[in-house]
């Protein structure tokens, strides 16, 4: 306990000390910079620095990526705080929103999407599934992967729907949360970032301006040159494999084989969300399978596939290259999700089983984790 008490009060004054060091040096920033700016000298890297040294120092990025956003926009405004907030308003936060609006939109229809799968039970049948097929924990591990794999079209589609899916396999196989978030982490974005038929392809692919390539087929080119993601993918593979950790992360799965997994409080306790008790694997194939498929379509559309449209004037009538090389990704995704967001499997009839004297419960009629019953039951719908 006194242990605690030290580190807290030593990470207080250190983080109180980083804060007062940061603000004497912006203002001797801000006072040299006032009359010619920081544009053109050294001093306009003092807000990049800033926020790094104290999202290290005190482990709080938000705060420290909004702290320099701040210390930026005042050299930017030559510390009038009128212009500074012109700066973060109008020329950053609301040119951002506006050009990749459809981006936003997208992840949106991913999230409905995720929720469509767990609240079907397809999240849950495919937990039933690993548990007779599964059996340890590298399998657990390896399973993560290839599923990452496989949802290549999207790497945010790609954490929210392993994440939702393989989580039950990982905890029943006592693998840390922290495992299981890099495990996600490390497969979704270099997956995406070599897989042709993606958005991070089609996004990469609107951005080469060449006339001896086309987009897609210079980022071909460049996948046996992206070290990152080829290397990435072989040191997952060998860590689930050979089951070795180091570090921090050892740290964590000695924890978890005692049972502390290092879940969220709340996500411990249970969110309450009522589950289909008869979902089975197709509740989770068909919808990925559709949303794939219809991104891809989505994409090509907008490239000039089926013929020039308000979005490409280029006549790429059946040439698929050459539609998915001139894409726009922020248009052609919200499509896809939109057509696969409608895609809605044929309800199951619930178990007819209800309370009773010998106590047994309907789970369909009944929330997760809970003995009340659904607030559709008690209002009679």
């Amino acid at each position: 306990m006194s242990s605690t008490r030290s580190n807290t009060r030593l990470r207080t004054v250190t983080t109180v000390i980083s804060l007062a060091v940061a603000l004497c040096v912006v203002v001797v920033a801000l006072i040299l910079t006032h009359t010619s700016g920081a544009q053109t000298t050294a001093w306009a890297l003092l807000a990049p620095v800033i926020a790094i040294a104290l999202a290290l120092i005190t482990k709080e990025v938000y705060s420290s990526l909004f702290i320099g956003i701040v210390i930026g926009a005042l050299l930017y405004a030559r510390s009038d705080p009128a212009t500074a907030l012109n700066t973060i308003v109008g020329k950053g936060l609301a040119s951002a929103v506006a050009d990749s609006a459809g981006i936003f939109i997208f992840l949106v229809i991913l999230g409905i999407i995720v929720c469509m799968v767990n609240r079907s039970g397809g999240s849950h049948a495919f937990g039933r599934w690993a548990q007779k097929h599964i059996r340890t924990r590298a399998g657990a591990a390896i399973a993560t992967f290839l599923l990452g794999v496989m949802i290549f079209i999207d790497d945010y589609f790609n954490c929210l729907t392993v994440g939702s899916v393989m989580r039950p396999v990982t905890d029943g196989h006592r693998i840390s949360r922290v495992k299981l978030a890099y495990l996600i982490d490390a497969t979704a974005a270099p997956i995406c970032m070599i897989a042709p038929i993606s958005s991070w392809a089609a996004a990469v692919s609107g951005c080469v301006d060449s006339e001896t390539y086309s987009g897609l087929e210079l980022f071909v080119r460049a996948i046996p040159y992206n070290f990152y993601s080829l290397l990435t993918i072989v040191f997952i593979v060998a860590l689930s494999v050979m089951g070795f950790d180091y570090g921090k992360m050892a740290g964590f799965e000695i924890r978890a084989q005692g049972g502390d997994r290092g879940a969220l409080e709340e996500d411990a306790a249970g969110n309450g969300e009522a589950v289909n008790p008869r979902g089975s694997l197709w509740d989770l194939i068909i919808p990925i399978v559709i949303l794939v498929v219809t991104c891809v379509c989505g994409l090509v559309y907008v490239g000039g596939f089926f013929g020039p449209n308000e979005f490409c004037e280029a006549d790429n009538s059946g040439n698929f290259l050459a539609a998915f090389g001139a894409t726009d990704a922020f248009v052609g995704l919200p499509w896809g999700g939109l057509a696969g967001a409608h895609h809605r499997l044929p309800d199951r009839a619930a178990p007819p089983e209800f309370p009773g004297s010998n106590g047994v419960h309907s789970e369909g009629l009944y929330r997760h984790g809970s003995r009340y019953p659904h607030p559709d039951v008690r209002n009679g719908a």
